[in-house]
């Protein structure tokens, strides 16, 4: 049995399944059945901070309490699921990602909006130690976080959608069998070949759109709702 590195304590809903932080804000009975909007952290929900660890750094993006609010009100689960290489790097720790996490999560409450889950990967070919895999399931673009999400949560995958600031959170999504996804240009997405890239994984299976941000994606919770 491998010993993963533990954080100093737990918050509300939060442990680690096999290394991957898995934190379940509320009852399963809420997500049950229901399409979720897969949120990507950094770059899409708050603002691209490069191994995001101080809260002083925390920022949401424009508008994004009044998108997972809107969410909320329409009983759709919002759910992160973020790659956190950081942590596999030793750049920073559990207790770090908690308090960044519980800076968002205050920030969002102040604008009445909440998640519903939390998902993220240190794993990486670069890791350090036990953190070192070339190719892990849960790293995105594989699917393991929302797969992992559908088993806790009871998530409605192939009626899902997932928004990021890569190709690979795109790619992520296809992998996992959702519905679709819509690539910000915000964070990453303003890279040259991330947009044309992102769109390219789309096909008459799997919807992908652009979007300036994640505000811009508002519109698609109405798709979600009628899934």
């Amino acid at each position: 049995m491998i010993n993963f590195p533990q954080p100093t304590f737990f918050p509300k809903g939060a442990s680690l399944t096999e290394g991957v932080w898995t934190q379940i804000l509320t009852p399963r009975t809420q997500t049950q059945g229901r399409p979720a909007l897969f949120l990507d952290r950094d770059g899409v929900l708050v603002e691209e901070a490069h191994y995001l660890h101080k809260v002083e750094n925390v920022q949401l993006t424009p508008n994004a309490a009044r998108v997972v609010k809107a969410a909320n009100t329409k009983n759709i689960p919002v759910i992160l699921v973020t790659n956190q290489a950081g942590i596999g790097y030793g750049y920073f720790q559990w207790d770090d990602f908690i308090a960044v996490q519980d800076k968002i999560i205050d920030e969002l409450s102040a604008g009445g909006a909440h998640i519903n889950g939390v998902f993220a990967c240190p794993f990486h070919a670069k890791g350090q130690t036990v953190y070192a895999a070339d190719n892990h399931p849960a790293r995105k673009p594989n699917p393991g976080m929302l797969i992992l999400a559908q088993s806790l949560m009871g998530i409605d995958l192939k009626s899902s959608w997932i928004v990021g600031d890569r190709s690979l959170d795109v790619l992520a999504g296809k992998n996992a069998g959702i519905f679709g996804a819509v690539h910000v240009s915000t964070g990453h997405g303003s890279n040259a070949g991330e947009r044309a890239a992102a769109l390219a994984i789309g096909d008459d299976k799997f919807t992908v759109r652009g979007c300036a941000n994640l505000n811009e994606a508002h519109p698609m919770l109405d798709l979600l709702q009628g899934s």
